[in-house]
């Protein structure tokens, strides 16, 4: 199992709230932070902007990667959504362990 966080910058704490509870709640993701008061600077159509963001760090699985990406999509009100996965170099077994058993999916 490998471990992996994401990153999602949101436009405010509602809907980067909105967008955490979701993940987790469909065991997508075992975890997400969220880190209010970022500011971001980038180019969007030709323009530098800046804006106040709320950072998403998702933890989850390769394997959960392509369904978290495509519910972040679903969900998030920006034409073109930041989703970034860094693959961990390692951790506490432990921890690792959980959360490949929390995105686990559900027996049913």
């Amino acid at each position: 199992m490998s471990a992996l966080v994401c990153l999602c910058a949101c436009p405010d704490p509602e809907t980067a709230g909105r967008i955490a509870a979701a993940l987790v709640e469909e065991r997508l993701a075992a975890c997400v932070n969220l880190l209010s008061g970022m500011r971001s600077v980038y180019r969007w159509q030709g323009k530098i902007e800046s804006a106040e963001e709320t950072l998403l760090l998702i933890k989850t699985t390769t394997d959960r990667l392509k369904r978290v990406s495509e519910r972040i999509v679903e969900l998030h009100p920006y034409e073109l959504p930041e989703v970034i996965a860094v693959e961990t170099a390692g951790g506490w077994p432990a921890y690792l362990d959980w959360i490949a058993a929390q995105t686990r999916e559900e027996d049913r």
